[in-house]
């Protein structure tokens, strides 16, 4: 599924409670979130079931983070990413799938929507409909209902040039698929992901960008890659952070004696532009990193990181240097956007936890 919320707290309990509704809702009590969704197996008679899943928060106010993307586009790389900024090590449900990536951690829980199909491979070529259809999931709020109840979102858009590498990487390296049969996945979900994937991105708050370098000319390997961070102005809690000065126009090329760089080379741009009818600042990088202990450089001449200390950014990456795009601007921006995650929640639930008390003093 293109969708992966993680739904960040200090403490989201484990216990819930089932019962049956009589219709589907998905939404968020104070102190309390309660997930709804209709389950429609079948059973042995031919009969079908629906619950609801309630699940407390505990003493916190929970935020909801939205992160969306077409299918192998970095979403679960990108999650596990952003639980490792918050502490804890993130598991799959005890008892659930060992292999799903639907995560809880002291911190945070991950609810991956690839949880929710309520169709198989095979029920889905019978009906002729693919993955990112609604019609194949059991999960119906696929429209703004659900935006309304994100504190921030993010949307990872990969270009389809970058994208069929990557496709052709995994699938065929990976899983044995023919090359044939990957063009022909990718043509069959292109309307469903035209129709209900790429539109999310509009609405972003932060959007990480995927394109071909353009340090190589007419390079088709996708494997050095140009990576944007489009940051919309404006987003509450949320600062944009910036290179050297910022709300200027910026190009540099850090390449000397502080930063080792091999063929092509790395280079870094900034500066304010529009995105859908959006004031945005944009960070940008072309290149890849030949050691990343060398990182701290470049995060040196970064501001508004919402680091807790100096090189937290470097650490970080140097932490998951085996994670798929640690040595480019995959890695880089997905862990500073981890970053600015926390310092948005912390910012909430302090506001959050001291309205209470003003309202006793008042």
């Amino acid at each position: 599924m293109a969708v992966c919320p993680v739904y960040t707290t200090q403490s989201l309990n484990s216990t819930c409670s089932i019962s049956t509704p009589s219709k589907t809702h998905f939404s968020s009590h104070h102190n309390h979130l309660v997930f709804y969704r209709t389950s429609k197996r079948t059973s042995k008679r031919g009969g079908s079931s629906s619950c609801v899943i309630t699940c407390s928060a505990g003493d916190s106010q929970t935020v909801v983070i939205g992160l969306a993307a077409d299918s192998g586009c970095g979403k679960s790389t990108f999650m596990r990413r952003l639980t490792s900024v918050f502490g804890g090590a993130a598991e799959p449900p005890k008892g659930g799938n060992p292999d799903s990536n639907t995560l809880i951690s002291d911190m945070t829980t991950v609810i991956c929507l690839d949880d929710y199909h309520s169709l198989d491979r095979t029920g889905r070529k019978e009906k002729g409909v693919t993955a990112l259809d609604p019609r194949a999931n059991d999960f119906d709020l696929f429209d703004e209902r659900v935006r309304d109840l994100l504190d921030f979102s993010i949307y990872l858009d990969i270009s389809n040039e970058v994208k069929f590498a990557w496709k052709i990487q995994r699938d065929m390296a990976e899983r044995g698929h023919s090359l044939e049969s990957i063009k022909a996945s990718i043509e069959a979900r292109k309307p469903d992901f035209d129709a209900f994937i790429d539109p999310q991105k509009q609405y972003a708050d932060a959007v990480i960008e995927v394109l071909p370098t353009q340090l190589i000319p007419d390079d088709n390997e996708g494997k050095v890659l140009r990576v944007r961070l489009i940051m919309k102005e404006g987003v509450e809690h949320f600062s944009p952070v910036y290179l050297f000065d910022e709300g200027s126009t910026i190009s540099w090329i850090p390449c000397g004696r502080k930063l080792t760089c091999s063929y092509p080379g790395i280079k870094f741009s900034y500066g304010p532009d529009t995105y859908f009818g959006h004031e945005v600042s944009v960070l940008e990088m072309d290149g890849q990193f030949d050691r990343l202990d060398e990182l701290i450089y470049v995060e040196s001449h970064l501001s508004n990181l919402s680091t807790k200390f100096y090189g937290e950014v470097t650490q970080q990456m140097l932490k998951h240097a085996d994670f798929p795009g640690s040595n480019n601007g995959t890695g880089l921006f997905q862990t500073i956007v981890g970053l600015k995650i926390r310092d948005l929640y912390e910012q909430i639930t302090a506001i959050k936890t001291a309205a209470p008390l003003q309202a006793t003093k008042a």
